[in-house]
């Protein structure tokens, strides 16, 4: 068969299915017979690299709020004066930190913790260039730590299996932990509300402002053009933490009642 019947052959087989022939070429069989491992090699490079645009995709669309470190650094500091109200409404974490009862070393503890968020919030929104990124993070995690004091601070029968995977977490994914902490410091918030009349306007505070920041923290995110939203979170933030110095009070006072400070970590 000479060269005109081969290339009606090709063309007649491209024509089938989608079938594209590639021209014979001596130098890629020579390099394929001399190195039998190159199909292979091609194979696992465009698999790592399919697998590479695929874990890209994922972090692209999930949520900043997701992720250990919040890449849109720029949300609520648009303008010199979206600064200042952020670095003036991080100050109320400091004033709460001071003014928390420090009756036992859990509540010390929370009360510096406090106080470190209050820093590390004011740090960031005060920043500029790269170092951003990693002061957000610290932002982060100081609020992820403060969440872990809070749930110690209210309960010691935290198990030392989460204290010790809150930990490990706490650098990697501090929403992850801020979250479960939250979540247990509400329940026991609720619990102890309802056996005592006392807290429940505490409470019910608490649980507005737990609302408002819950939206607004979202609505930061989703409209992140939108002047002093972040601001107004904080606030709302501050106002929450600051109603948990009740349940800080009524917790020392409990365990003053029943003989318990011996069990204080």
């Amino acid at each position: 068969m000479g060269p005109q019947s081969n290339s009606t052959s090709t063309n007649a087989l491209e024509g089938m299915h989608g079938l594209h022939v590639a021209p014979h070429s001596p130098f890629a069989l020579q390099e394929v017979t001399q190195r039998g491992d190159s199909f292979s090699t091609s194979i696992n490079s465009d698999f790592g690299c399919s697998q590479q645009l695929s874990v890209k995709r994922v972090w692209q669309q999930m949520p900043n709020y997701l992720r250990p470190i919040h890449c849109s650094c720029s949300h609520g500091d648009q303008t010199l004066m979206e600064r200042v109200a952020n670095v003036a409404t991080s100050l109320p974490f400091i004033a709460l930190g001071l003014t928390t009862p420090r009756k036992n070393p859990n509540t010390k503890l929370y009360a510096n913790s406090l106080i470190g968020v209050g820093v590390a919030s004011s740090l960031y929104h005060s920043s500029r260039g790269n170092v951003r990124r990693y002061l957000r993070w610290a932002d982060y995690t100081m609020i992820a730590a403060a969440s872990v004091c809070l749930s110690r601070a209210i309960s010691n029968e935290n198990s030392k299996i989460l204290t010790v995977a809150s930990a490990v977490m706490l650098p990697i994914q501090p929403m992850m932990v801020s979250a479960v902490h939250t979540g247990m410091m509400e329940v026991a918030f609720a619990k102890r509300a309802l056996k005592d009349p006392q807290l429940r306007p505490a409470h019910n505070l608490h649980k507005l402002s737990s609302i408002l920041g819950g939206v607004l923290f979202v609505a930061d995110d989703v409209f992140p053009q939108t002047p002093y939203l972040h601001a107004a979170w904080h606030l709302a933030a501050a106002l929450g933490v600051g109603t948990c110095n009740k349940l800080l009070d009524e917790g020392s006072e409990e365990r003053k009642i029943f003989g318990m400070e011996q069990f204080n970590w």
